[in-house]
């Protein structure tokens, strides 16, 4: 493996083939996607910078002297493409300033109106390393309440972070990323650490712990269920006492078992207005958490010639098992069904 890619290296740089240099970068596209997505928390800013550091590579192959892999040449393009998106766009993750819909609370989950989900089978679409410890962090820093805090830090201690906790690099190689010194990667590293330890969820420490595979799938039929059925005190049996939703992009949160129930029992409720029909459910998969796609009956005056089928795309929601419950919901909207190859409308 490790002599083809060095001749595909040579064939692509030294001989300027362009069909090489696609076929040898188009090996790494889907961890520098993952990476990206690590680094902005979006799928849609992962997938343009995984275009834009392979169009930099490009224009800058005659730089690759081979003094490192073309793998972390790679990365250091991409990530200083991700860098240049937050520089530019100069994001702030902060807690959200609005009260939560209902009830009180002394602590604001940390809002970022450009998280979006990532799809399970480009996060297994990622290499998987040899080291089975370093293979479930590297799943395990997908979950969104990890990119969420990651969000919370500078964007330099961020890609220190990621290259070194997350991907397992040395010091220098990391500092040789970032055109930097060892020095000033273990001093960011440190700061990083202390910071995302603040901004991490009180569970977290719990997440070794989640539910088996047929424990989890159990609580999501039961999830399903209870909004097919319009199941109150059966969606209430699922939620921990102090459940979290939020909502991207939008800056309304919730928080607590009672308050999701009453929310919920107008949607519920055919008397109210918020009621449109019965739901009907599909189970994905994302950012390795469990995840449900939710449609809505609408009215058939409605169903048409452009449109048939009288199921709509509602909403898609993340689910976070801890302990037997669901702790946090991120609900997204119906434009996130097309990435995971789910319909608007079901037949």
């Amino acid at each position: 493996m490790g002599d083809s890619v060095e001749a595909l290296v040579r064939t692509a740089v030294q001989d300027d083939n362009r069909a090489a240099f696609g076929e040898l970068t188009s090996r790494y596209a889907p961890e520098l996607r993952v990476h990206c997505c690590r680094m902005l928390g979006s799928r849609d800013d992962a997938d343009d910078m995984v275009q834009e550091t392979l169009l930099r590579a490009w224009r800058r192959r005659a730089t690759y002297r081979g003094r490192s892999t073309f793998r972390a040449w790679l990365y250091k393009i991409a990530t200083n493409a991700c860098l240049d998106l937050i520089a530019h766009h100069q994001r702030v993750a902060e807690p959200y300033r609005s009260a939560p819909l209902a009830g009180e609370d002394t602590r604001p989950p940390t809002n970022v109106p450009w998280l979006q989900p990532l799809p399970d089978v480009l996060v297994d679409a990622n290499p998987a390393t040899d080291a089975p410890a370093q293979a479930a962090l590297a799943r395990e820093t997908l979950e969104l309440a990890f990119l969420v805090a990651v969000q919370r830090l500078p964007p330099t201690q961020r890609a220190v972070l990621i290259t070194r906790d997350v991907l397992g690099w040395p010091a220098a190689d990391t500092a040789a990323l970032l055109d930097t010194s060892v020095t000033a990667v273990k001093s960011a590293l440190q700061r990083a650490r202390s910071t995302l330890r603040g901004h991490l969820p009180a569970e977290r420490d719990k997440w070794a712990r989640r539910a088996s595979t047929g424990e989890e799938r159990a609580i999501v039929r039961r999830y399903v269920d209870a909004h097919e059925r319009a199941d109150l005190d059966g969606l209430a049996d699922l939620l921990a006492e102090d459940v979290r939703l939020t909502m991207p992009p939008h800056p309304q949160w919730l928080r607590g078992r009672s308050t999701l129930v009453a929310f919920t029992r107008d949607v519920f409720d055919p008397a109210s207005t918020w009621h449109h029909g019965r739901w009907r459910s599909v189970v994905t998969r994302a950012n390795t958490q469990p995840a449900v796609a939710h449609y809505v009956e609408r009215p058939t005056a409605v169903e048409t010639r452009a449109l048939p089928g009288r199921f709509r795309a509602q909403v898609l929601d993340v689910l976070t098992v801890v302990d037997g419950h669901i702790s946090a919901i991120t609900a997204f909207d119906p434009r996130h069904f097309a990435a995971f190859d789910l319909p608007l409308v079901l037949p």
